[in-house]
């Protein structure tokens, strides 16, 4: 008997004649195989994936078809069944462990918890396994932070949390719910390669959810494409990458960012396939539209004090795109707020157009605040869920004094057709929206200032493949056409080679590196930078193996 079996699976949201999220899903996986499900958001992935433990019992979801998982009949299944599956047999990892974890009770007494109750052990005996598997999770000085809450912990290591959580009862399947999404390469490597070890040392299946092509071929030994609901493509892993039978599959391949792809290569890839390409902005040329020289930052103070920003030198010129790269913690977005003058810097200087701006005052401000815009990562926190898109797209408006309502909405109208989105909308709300959608409410935001430059905070980090294709083509369309200077805020090194002009690579505050795009990709000086590429996944199962020994070989170095 397979480990899990989906015959005919369906979901409807909204009543049985609702909106169809998942329409005749099977497939089968067996003991200690690894499936990774992939496609675009919206098509049935994570629903499907919900359904293996009935997590859709009792939301008002429509499941029809046939469930089993490790020997239970899910759809059958009462309460007490359905608890005993979870968690001992089959154990979930959410993609937003900050959500599902308590910030109130330490992360040790959580684990324990889930321990308690399906192994019916003591207190100590459900401390000690805690420990015990926070420990074998990578989280070190495991005793003491068991004892930690999870705000504080990073994002990596309350990943690692929650992957603990799932192995403390040994469980024979792990599914795994987009569970690098948020992480940077380094990081999520790391997770990559537990997920691997922990299935080699235990023998357990691993169903793989996730948009991240690239994260499927390092992890998994077959692949399952979704689209609107239903299964298009399934095989082996390398044999579906490395030569996809159907259009889609060929198309969600094509709008895949590759670090070592060159823009030409990348335009003539998805021009075969039909997905917009970013391609060359303007030429660059000109004096600079902004400097930043020995620009620092640093947070609290005494003992405690922290410097986010450390003395860096950047030039943005009108008509280029400047990524900026690092890990989590790098100081990236502390210094894309400083740049718009969001906070302001401790030390060093800022110039726009050749005017010192560091020291204006807020009224002389406005007029620079006004050509210098930010696109932020959440575009749902970004945007007031009790205002309608229209009128968040036209504060930029009223803060400049336009006052007559028709000339406003005319202008957001505009704006929104310009970013590809319906006029009509305009009185919609953000949560109607999906996030490719709101993340271009975000840049429509931007453009009623008239900017000249733009600084893009990790805009597309949350999107799938060819959402963010879509998004980096169209700023690059916006930038040809309107001669704007872009700073590219990214932890995905791929996207950032594939927007840039030039590149700065940041570590602990600082920029270690910094030059043409492709000359720093192509031969890294700095032996961070070389270690960045190096945790990239890659597509090719192959080399993605070649990698993991490289990092097994350097950890136990």
């Amino acid at each position: 008997m397979s480990l899990v079996e989906i015959s005919g699976l369906t979901i409807s949201f909204d009543g049985a004649n609702g909106v169809r999220a998942v329409d005749g899903l099977s497939f089968t996986l067996e003991e200690g195989a690894a499936l990774g499900v992939v496609g675009e958001s919206g098509s049935g992935k994570s629903a499907s994936a919900w359904a293996l433990l009935g997590l859709h019992r009792g939301t008002g979801a429509t499941v029809g078809g046939s469930i089993r998982v490790a020997g239970v009949d899910v759809q059958a299944a009462d309460d007490a069944e359905l608890r005993a599956l979870r968690g001992a047999r089959a154990a979930m990892v959410f993609q937003d462990p900050l959500s599902s974890l308590d910030p109130y009770y330490a992360v040790g007494d959580q684990i324990a918890e889930v321990y308690r109750v399906h192994a019916r052990a003591s207190r100590r005996a459900a401390r000690a396994r805690a420990v015990e598997v926070l420990d074998r999770v990578g989280i070190p000085d495991a005793v003491r932070r068991s004892r930690s809450r999870p705000h504080e912990f990073s994002g990596g290591m309350r990943q690692r949390a929650l992957i603990a959580m799932a192995l403390a009862c040994e469980p024979r399947l792990l599914i795994a719910d987009e569970p690098t999404t948020a992480l940077d390469v380094t990081v999520q490597a790391q997770i990559l390669d537990l997920l691997h070890d922990l299935r080699r040392e235990t023998g357990m299946g691993l169903l793989l959810v996730t948009h991240d092509v690239g994260v499927a071929a390092e992890s998994v030994d077959d692949v399952l494409v979704m689209q609107h609901g239903r299964a298009v493509e399934r095989g082996p892993v390398a044999e579906v990458l490395g030569s996809p039978r159907q259009p889609y599959t060929r198309e969600l391949l094509a709008a895949v960012p590759r670090v070592d792809a060159t823009r030409t290569r990348v335009a003539e890839r998805q021009e075969a396939a039909a997905v917009p390409a970013p391609g060359p902005a303007v030429a660059p040329g000109g004096e600079p539209l902004l400097e930043a020289v020995g620009l620092s930052r640093e947070f609290g103070r005494g003992a405690g004090r922290i410097t986010a920003v450390d003395g860096v030198s950047l030039t943005v010129r009108a008509g280029e795109t400047l990524g900026v790269v690092g890990e989590s913690g790098s100081g990236k977005t502390t210094l894309g707020r400083m740049l718009v003058r969001l906070l302001d810097p401790t030390d060093g200087r800022l110039r726009y157009r050749g005017q010192e701006i560091g020291s204006l005052s807020q009224k002389a401000l406005r007029p620079v605040r006004r050509e210098i815009q930010m696109i932020f990562q959440d575009p749902v926190a970004s945007l007031n869920p009790r205002r309608s898109i229209g009128e968040s797209v036209a504060d930029p408006l009223r803060a400049a004094g336009v006052c007559d309502d028709t000339r406003i909405r005319a202008r957001v109208r505009e704006l929104l057709e310009r970013v590809g989105l319906d006029p009509g909308r305009y009185d919609r709300y953000p949560h109607e929206f999906s996030g490719g959608q709101r993340q271009r409410v975000g840049i429509a935001r931007a453009l009623a200032a008239d900017p000249k430059l733009i600084v893009c905070d990790e805009p597309v980090s949350a999107l799938d493949v060819t959402t963010q294709a879509q998004v980096t083509a169209l700023l690059a369309e916006l930038q040809r056409e309107l001669g704007l200077g872009l700073v590219f805020i990214a932890h995905d090194l791929a996207v950032v080679r594939q927007v840039s002009d030039r590149v700065a690579v940041m570590r602990q505050g600082r920029i270690v590196e910094q030059g043409a795009v492709d000359e720093v990709y192509g031969s890294p000086q700095d032996p961070y930078t070389r270690q960045l590429l190096a945790a990239v996944p890659a597509l090719d199962p192959g080399v993605a193996a070649v990698r993991r020994a490289a990092r097994e070989e350097l950890a136990a170095a």
